[in-house]
């Protein structure tokens, strides 16, 4: 089976099409970011209205923290996605990331109820 000119013309230097999966991905995690920073926000929004109780600062304070991690772990990844050939995903990177994602979920609800 032979290659076309076009197909070989796409390939990259290792001889990989790489395509736009490198740009949807990086996309994809900018997306990811930019609804991580409006659930922060909202979170902190509601928990400051509040009386500023202590168990609520506590609440802040731990979604301020796990946001400036995924937000960590998320630049890290989408400057790996700007190489030529980039890396798979860590298993650790993974773990990081879903772990502040959920980790907010839960706080930003315990927040709001």
């Amino acid at each position: 089976m032979s290659i076309s000119a076009d197909a070989a013309d796409r390939e990259g230097p290792g001889g990989r099409d790489a395509g736009l999966q490198p740009e949807r991905t990086r996309l994809a995690w900018r997306r990811t970011t930019l609804s991580c920073v409006v659930t922060a926000v909202l979170a902190l929004r509601q928990a400051l209205q509040g009386q500023g109780s202590p168990v609520a600062l506590a609440g802040v304070s731990v979604i301020a923290l796990l946001w400036s991690a995924f937000m960590w772990v998320a630049h890290l990844r989408m400057r790996e996605l700007a190489a030529a050939r980039p890396a798979g995903l860590s298993p650790r990177a993974a773990l990081a990331a879903t772990a502040c994602t959920v980790g907010l979920a839960v706080f930003a609800m315990a927040v709001i109820v």
